[in-house]
């Protein structure tokens, strides 16, 4: 017998007035597991953190934790942690209060509270600053009291939505690998919300991309970037890009090349479309007997630093860009030979309805 989820998301369903934040989400979470909801906003995802959370109430399904249906169980009763966007400290407490606020619930002594504290602190890099004023720390530094203060009760499952947005890149980065690094050293189950697919892919070890309340795909990282199952997807994750085309004889077929459609990926996006990496397209290369290999005129290069993307119009217009590291010594408006191999094209499916 596999398993049982610490969570599960059961055909939950959700809306306000005519806008659908939840379309039949079901979505499962494992012990340990650090589980994040992706999509842009509007997609839902923090609608289902907050009936996971208890603090909405779905109009259909369950949600299940470690197999016990807490469904209409109010918030302190989930044996939740949750971290906000807003850093929701008290401002009146010091560090120590704060981290300590929700033991001083539970039957524990003053020395039991404190050595806690020291625990957790040492935990989020903040040793020592027991006694500051929770006012007086940077952005990053008061977000990790905030992780800590969830963290204190040993909660079952802990809620991320969008905790770091508000800080700049070069903290926000460091807090992705503290973040992992604290899920990791506690074992506790994490289910973030961002809308940012960097954060998801560094963090995760698996994604789930949410639009207009649908659960589009959930796979691990690495599967969710190269293999997107949907245009929405593949849109999403920048690097990505999408051919139309149509579907004859068993071949997918657009301006560019033919590719043979088995009976198994015969329910593909209407129109047809794939999806291919700016990185997996080679600009005059040699092709491989693996490789498929067409035309193409370059219309813009545009330097990024570590690569530099080139811009190409197919035979019928449609415009695809690839990325490369080396400069393949080609200028605007040349006709050029473009290669990829035939494995990196991924054919789309329907989005969900």
């Amino acid at each position: 017998m596999p398993d049982q989820p610490l969570l599960h998301v059961s055909q939950v369903e959700k809306s306000f007035g005519p806008l659908v934040t939840a379309a039949g989400v079901d979505l499962q979470v494992s012990n340990g597991e650090f589980f994040t909801m992706l999509g842009p906003s509007g997609s839902g995802k923090s609608t289902v953190l907050r009936m996971i959370a208890g603090l909405e109430q779905p109009d259909a399904g369950r949600i299940l934790i470690g197999g016990q249906d807490v469904t209409e169980l109010p918030p302190w009763r989930r044996e939740l942690g949750m971290v906000f966007q807003q850093y929701a400290n008290f401002p009146h407490m010091t560090v120590a209060q704060n981290v300590g606020y929700g033991l001083r619930r539970k039957p524990m002594d003053r020395g039991a509270i404190a050595r806690r504290v020291s625990e957790l602190l040492e935990l989020v890099n903040l040793p020592g600053f027991e006694q500051r004023s929770v006012t007086r720390l940077s952005g990053g530094e008061q977000q990790r009291v905030a992780i800590a203060r969830a963290l204190a009760p040993r909660p079952r499952l802990l809620l991320l939505d969008e905790p770091l947005s508000a800080l700049d890149e070069k903290i926000r980065r460091e807090m992705q690998a503290q973040l992992k690094d604290i899920q990791r050293a506690t074992g506790t189950s994490f289910v973030y919300v961002t809308h940012d697919q960097e954060e998801a892919l560094t963090m995760s070890d698996r994604v789930a991309v949410l639009n207009h309340g649908h659960l589009v795909q959930v796979d691990e990282p690495h599967t969710l970037f190269r293999r997107p199952r949907t245009k929405f997807v593949a849109d999403f994750f920048r690097g990505s890009n999408v051919i139309t085309g149509q579907v004859s004889d068993g071949a997918f077929t657009c301006a560019a090349f033919r590719l043979p459609v088995s009976g198994t990926q015969a329910r593909l996006a209407e129109p047809p479309a794939v999806a291919i990496r700016g990185e997996d397209i080679r600009i005059n290369g040699t092709p491989g007997p693996q490789d498929l290999s067409f035309p193409a005129e370059l219309v813009r290069i545009t330097y990024r630093g570590v690569y530099t993307d080139y811009q190409l119009r197919l035979a019928d217009g449609q415009l695809i860009t690839a990325s490369a590291t080396a400069n393949p010594g080609v200028d605007v408006g040349q006709s050029v030979e473009v290669a990829v191999a035939k494995e990196s094209v991924v054919l789309l499916e329907p989005e969900p309805v």
